[in-house]
């Protein structure tokens, strides 16, 4: 079965309450299955102009797990620290 992915890029605009939702999100995220592939590392862009500087890729076992963890309870009851403190583009891809 082909494998799932949360891929993020964001801008962190409240650098104090974005670190509440980092504080809490991986643990939550860890315990639905993911795991973080890549956390906000070093990254340079190669084409295109990205005003979104911070890349996250989370693996889950599969697509379905993928969209499940998103619209679980427990990673919804910390959204919204995300929400107020980053703009986001937060999409679900499947694995090759």
């Amino acid at each position: 079965m082909a494998k799932g992915y949360w891929i993020v890029h964001l801008k962190v605009t409240d650098p104090d309450t974005y670190r509440r939702y980092a504080d809490v999100a991986p643990a939550i995220v860890t315990q639905l299955g993911g795991t973080y592939t890549v956390d906000a590392g070093r990254s340079e862009i190669a084409e295109g102009d990205a005003s979104l500087d911070r890349h996250v890729v989370v693996e889950f076992p599969s697509f379905e797990a993928a969209r499940s963890a998103f619209h679980s309870d427990a990673y919804q009851s910390v959204i919204h620290l995300r929400h107020e403190s980053a703009d986001c583009f937060f999409t679900f891809a499947e694995g090759a």
